[in-house]
């Protein structure tokens, strides 16, 4: 980090969160500044000779011309080290429960300094290291456990490498001298706390490929429309659709060492429940509550308009710092839309030229700034390791209207598309994603992976079940036109074995304890055991069977309740083929060409 250089001014006149100031000569573009006797954070948007114009994160009402302004000569930047996890920031990584500590009050009180990370803490610090050793920019020097499931591991900062000279075991605070450095005879101190700027990336090794999956336990997200390690998607939908619950669901579910949610712009009661709920929740992989690998990042509707543009930066940067720990990082960021709506309010107090529906003309570009620092690679260090940053987006376009330019930027730079359906959620069919409209880029890179575990059967059941659907949909413009006596019995099977792929396999309810989440060896054996039926009663209709004594079969009870068996109970699945073949045959009439094959 460069020397600091302030720059003091004083403000010219105040336009809702945007402040002009005069007399910043010196001043650059990004850098915070102090606003006004009560100390208002702010960052710069635009210097234009001795003016600069200033986004602040804060209430701006009070404030007046005359009062000074001080630049502090850095960019916006966030406190890295242990204490990051269990957190619960806003939007410029302030953590809310001590401004509530400190300002006596349930309320955000202005101009409260209050620092990221906790000074007096000690951690146990164990080096991973010794004195003599040669380390580089990214190399472990030692771990500090920070939670029961995370192991916080100290990293050299970007910039310097040298031989180790000293190295301190022990009970330290994020301050303390732990370790020293000589690169050719300059002494370099390293702390476990670090600071990085926010709109900046932090360096990688090597990039990979997205051919890894990142399962989330939800069945039409895994089987149709998955989403890789290190991948990006957005979940646009219209109100009640239910983003917010698959969001969480996929914080709860998927297989993430480190989630980092961050709601920017969203009701300030949804917040609350993350905050209420996470806590409460065992985390499948280590049966501790799900906070104790979470950190949390909320600027709801009810707080600055402004920091909401700050959040989804502050959230990249710290899920990209534990990624360089070597962890696989899910980022949640919920919605978009508002902090779209953010951009939108500064860009027009700038009196910049608008773009389309009165966004910036670079929406489409910070967007994609945004969504590029996703991704699965080797981090720097000598030791190789891998880490990945997954990012899931919400977007709430007004009224459903996908065609509007947030979700249209979002789709041109993300990979997968859940496209949530109204109709469906009136129908309370969640997840409401809607398997016609939907896709994924990642699935012929993952379709290798899962046939190498299911013996190339996966992607086989996969294409033949989304045929069956688009098959459904087709049909169904024939029964509403002339009804369903009009088709004929294959195409009644295909209609039958659509209704139970939407209602035994996508349909998955959020709130049943058993339901909620699906492994993908239960979700391949559901999926075969749908198609397996489908191609028994074909058969078993060619060789005369009744149409409805098949339909009726008992065995559809059974593939119906599949949903609810425990992961503990899933080789049961594997028996129903031989029953629903016994029961086929028990309807074939006398006479019948051979049995079911």
């Amino acid at each position: 980090m460069p020397d600091k250089k302030e720059v003091k001014g004083t403000i010219e006149r105040i336009s809702g969160s945007l402040v002009v100031a005069r007399g910043m000569e010196g001043a650059s573009m990004q850098d915070v500044v102090h606003i006004g006797e009560l100390g208002l954070v702010g960052e710069i948007l635009e210097v234009n000779g001795d003016k600069a114009s200033i986004q602040v994160y804060e209430e701006t009402s009070g404030l007046m011309p005359g009062e000074p302004v001080v630049s502090l000569g850095e960019p916006l930047s966030v406190e890295l080290g242990p204490g990051i996890i269990e957190q619960f920031y806003d939007g410029i990584q302030r953590p809310l429960e001590l401004i509530e500590k400190a300002a006596r009050s349930h309320f955000i009180s202005r101009g409260i300094s209050v620092p990221a990370l906790d000074r007096k803490k000690k951690w146990k610090f164990e080096p991973r290291v010794k004195v003599g050793d040669e380390v580089e920019a990214g190399d472990i020097l030692g771990v500090v456990q920070e939670t029961v499931v995370v192991e916080h591991r100290i990293m050299v900062p970007n910039g310097m490498k040298g031989k180790v000279t000293k190295i301190e075991s022990g009970e330290h605070t994020i301050e303390d001298v732990i370790a020293v450095l000589d690169n050719n005879g300059t002494k370099q101190s390293v702390t476990m706390l670090q600071r990085w700027p926010v709109r900046r990336p932090r360096p990688v090794k090597t990039r990979l490929a997205p051919n890894v999956p990142m399962t989330t336990g939800q069945r039409v997200v895994d089987a149709f429309f998955p989403v890789a390690l290190g991948g990006t998607a957005c979940v646009p939908g219209p109100f009640g659709s239910g983003k917010t619950v698959i969001q969480h669901q996929f914080a709860k579910w998927a297989q993430a060492q480190i989630v980092v949610y961050v709601g920017c712009g969203e009701r300030g009661n949804e917040m609350t429940d993350v905050l209420l709920e996470f806590p409460e929740l065992d985390d499948p992989q280590t049966g501790q509550p799900l906070m104790k690998r979470t950190t949390l990042i909320a600027n709801t509707s009810n707080m600055p308009v402004a920091a909401r543009e700050a959040s989804v930066y502050t959230a990249i940067t710290l899920a990209e710092y534990y990624r360089d720990m070597g962890y696989s990082v899910a980022l949640m960021a919920d919605s978009t839309s508002r902090w779209a709506e953010a951009l939108r309010e500064m860009s027009g107090r700038l009196e910049e030229m608008p773009g389309e529906e009165g966004y910036p003309a670079y929406l489409g570009t910070r967007l994609a700034s945004f969504y590029e620092r996703a991704g699965r690679c080797i981090v720097n260090g000598k030791d190789g390791r891998e880490g990945s940053i997954t990012v899931i987006g919400a977007v709430s376009p007004p009224g459903g209207d996908l065609s509007e330019p947030v979700t249209q930027n979002t789709l041109r730079v993300t990979k997968v598309f859940w496209g949530l359906d109204a109709n469906l959620a009136y129908q309370r069919h969640f997840p409401a994603i809607n398997w016609l409209n939907s896709y994924s880029l990642y699935t012929e890179r993952l379709d290798p992976y899962w046939d190498e575990k299911f013996d190339d059967q996966w992607s086989g059941l996969r294409v033949e079940a989304m045929g069956l659907l688009e098959q459904e949909a087709q049909l169904n413009e024939v029964v509403r036109l002339v009804g369903i006596d009009a088709l004929s019995r294959d195409e009644r099977m295909v209609m039958e074995t659509a209704k139970s792929l939407r209602e035994d396999f996508l349909h998955q309810n959020a709130f049943h304890e058993i339901d909620t989440y699906a492994s993908m060896e239960k979700q391949f054996k559901m999926l075969k055991t749908i198609v397996r039926f489908h191609h028994v009663g074909l058969d078993a209709l060619h060789r005369g069977a009744p149409m409805n004594a098949l339909f009726n079969l008992p065995v559809r009870e059974q593939i119906a309740r599949m949903r609810y068996l425990e992961e503990s109970q899933i080789g049961q699945i594997d028996k129903l083929e031989d029953t629903m073949k016994e029961q086929v045959n028990g309807i074939i009439p006398v006479g019948g060409e051979t049995h079911a094959a």
